[in-house]
């Protein structure tokens, strides 16, 4: 009945987490969401101000399709001063938020049967959208060197079938940021091997601890021809809902996304853009600066709560707005039908009894994770993350 293409995904394992929160929740069980993938917070004062001044001015009709001439030039900008590099306009496309940006990705440079490989754990998107474009994700381990990827990993599953590499730091559920060395390494093997780079940098504005966000462009210029950048300002503005994002490609490459985004969903919301242009050009960063800051107290509250976990490590959390959990070493045992526990089991744990809502690292390609969001208000947090412990500690 339906397309064949449906059997290769199915609806995202973060979206079906939060919809199992709110139904617990719904049918009255006193819950807390940490599957959100956001940060709670009012709108930036900028943000506001550009939005109401775009309705003001009945700015109601479409733009370029790839986003306005103003707001590709002000991103330019930005891209440049971020990479030490110049772009232009043409080099750049807005869209309907990250994910879009991907998907556009996904579908201009992919080609049936080429293989991309997607380190794990992983963002549940990326492989999802290389199969709708025909490819074949390529995984492997990152665990045993704190979920981040050696470029000798990498070469060993490199075939003559690889197109792609997709590097997300900090990265989306580990935490991990990924060090100049490492990326360094990457960019070499791209070149030597001819692969892109889809650099997924989102959450790059918020590294902890005396990490530091790296761009890959900055580091290896040679890269650059060879390089998409996908960002968006859902996480830096805490703007979810606005779907906002952008790409930094090659101009050929941007050039057939507009082609491809003429056909799908034409320009961005055209209020958004121009609140987000206003904030480009009146924007002091005195926002991300409280921003980044209430993220960075409401991890050290969760790493307070969390060391006292007695069998499961302290997650890393370099980077990003999540907690990653480890929790092989709680889950050696199998259950009485032979059955090994996994992720899945904890999580419906987690729920049951103590009414927390966490994602399974199954949704990520590994059985051995959770994830945990601290974006979630402080007083939550602590509660929630205390009720997690109570569980995972008392595990057996």
């Amino acid at each position: 009945m339906l397309a064949q293409r449906t059997n290769l995904f199915k609806s995202s394992g973060t979206a079906a987490a939060r919809e199992a929160a709110k139904a617990a929740a719904d049918a009255g069980t006193d819950t807390v969401d940490l599957t959100v993938g956001e940060i709670w917070s009012d709108l930036a004062p900028t943000i506001r101000n550009g939005a109401i001044e775009a309705i003001r001015r009945g700015l109601n009709r479409y733009t370029d399709t790839v986003g306005s001439m103003e707001l590709r030039d002000a991103l330019a900008r930005k891209v440049s001063v971020e990479t030490g590099q110049l772009w232009r306009a043409d080099e750049i496309a807005v869209t309907s938020g990250a994910k879009q940006g991907l998907f556009n990705v996904a579908m201009t440079l992919i080609n049936p049967g080429d293989q991309v490989i997607v380190p794990a754990p992983y963002w549940t998107t990326f492989p999802a959208q290389v199969r709708i474009a025909g490819g074949m994700p390529v995984h492997f381990d990152t665990r045993p060197n704190g979920y981040v990827p050696r470029v000798e990993d990498i070469e060993r599953v490199i075939t003559p079938l690889t197109r792609a590499i997709v590097i997300n730091t900090p990265g989306n559920p580990s935490g991990a940021v990924y060090n100049a060395e490492t990326l360094a390494g990457i960019a070499r093997l791209s070149m030597e091997r001819d692969l892109w780079i889809i650099f997924d940098e989102c959450y790059g504005p918020f590294t902890h601890d005396g990490h530091r966000h790296h761009q890959i462009v900055s580091l290896s210029p040679d890269v650059r021809g060879r390089t998409v950048i996908v960002n968006s300002f859902s996480k830096s503005l805490a703007l979810t809902g606005w779907r906002i994002g952008y790409l930094a490609a090659p101009k050929e490459l941007i050039s057939a996304v507009k082609a491809l985004q003429s056909h799908t969903t034409s320009n961005p919301n055209v209020i958004a853009q121009h609140a987000v242009l206003h904030h480009l050009r009146e924007g002091d960063g005195a926002f991300e600066t409280r921003l980044k800051d209430r993220l960075a107290a409401a991890r050290q509250t969760g790493l307070s709560v969390l060391s006292e976990l007695q069998r499961v490590p302290m997650p890393g959390a370099q980077g990003g707005l999540y907690f990653y959990l480890d929790l092989s070493g709680i889950l050696q045992p199998t259950l009485g039908n032979g059955r090994a526990k996994t992720a899945d089991d904890v999580v419906a744990a987690l729920l049951a009894q103590a009414g927390v809502a966490g994602v399974s690292g199954t949704a990520f390609g590994d059985p051995m994770g959770i994830r945990l969001s601290y974006g979630i208000p402080p007083e939550q947090l602590e509660a929630g993350l205390e009720r997690v412990v109570r569980v995972l500690n008392t595990w057996n």
